[in-house]
């Protein structure tokens, strides 16, 4: 019997929408290394959640969580506690920001009252999961949060980008205050995968193409194995002494200043 990286671990994959989304592959590979995992989303998208929960073997528990909702933050850990005893991670997989007024190049028109928004839910979001889930959570504990390549400015991203800046800064502090408890930190910083969320980003059109050409290896926006399976490790105990760090998953697009093989055909 094959035994996998996270087994019996127990983990909570928050933002779980379609099965494209990387929370839905992130939840997949972590039941395959032998963890028991819960899910969450809220509101209108529950429906949704449950839908794509019921593609998973085993079928999750789905509870509804909104960050924004502190009656649901306090909640939390006594909700989550019967169903798997306790928490050796969570999955932050969480971020808005309203695509006609905080993006699509209106950077300089944004009211803060939308800026606000975007912060609480995509960054100060991951400080207020972990405290929520600090009760159940033990030394060797995990968070792992998701972004994408907030180092640069990108078109029309906008003050989703600035939000997410924030959460890795977020991310730091958390590995700094969490650190002396063994509860690690840590980001992905993803390259493109074809989500719902990235639907709703006015992003240029041939970002896909441009990240074909410049990524030294093979970059599959229609995959988000790659990214769930980076996650997984940073949960499981291959990590003991990682924490506070930005992982790229993006095909190595972050680390080239130019396209390597734009003359040459891609497998």
């Amino acid at each position: 019997m094959t035994v996998g990286i996270l087994a019996d671990k127990r983990i909570l994959v928050t933002g779980l929408t379609a099965t494209n989304s990387i929370a839905f592959h992130t939840a997949q590979v972590a039941q395959q290394e032998g963890a028991k995992v819960v899910v969450s989303n809220f509101g209108r998208a529950m429906r949704m959640t449950r839908r794509a929960a019921a593609k998973l073997d085993p079928v999750p528990e789905v509870l509804e969580l909104d960050v924004t909702d502190e009656t649901h933050l306090a909640s939390l850990a006594e909700r989550v506690e019967p169903i798997l005893g306790g928490l050796d991670g969570v999955v932050h997989s969480i971020g808005f920001a309203d695509p006609f007024k905080a993006m699509g190049g209106r950077f300089l028109s944004t009211e803060w009252e939308d800026v606000a928004v975007s912060m609480r839910i995509s960054a100060y979001s991951l400080a207020a999961l972990a405290r929520a889930c600090l009760p159940i959570m033990t030394a060797g504990s995990a968070l792992v949060g998701m972004s994408f390549q907030a180092n640069v400015s990108w078109p029309s991203y906008d003050w989703m980008g600035v939000s997410k800046a924030t959460l890795e800064a977020v991310s730091r502090y958390l590995a700094r205050y969490l650190g002396p408890q063994g509860i690690r930190s840590n980001i992905i910083s993803a390259g493109p995968v074809n989500t719902l969320s990235k639907r709703s980003i006015p992003l240029l059109q041939d970002q896909d193409r441009m990240w074909q050409l410049r990524a030294p290896l093979f970059w599959d926006a229609d995959d988000a194995t790659p990214v769930a399976k980076a996650a997984c490790a940073l949960l499981s105990d291959f990590f003991p002494a990682t924490t506070g760090e930005i992982v790229h998953v993006d095909g190595g697009f972050h680390s080239t200043g130019v396209m390597p093989n734009s003359g040459l055909a891609r497998p």
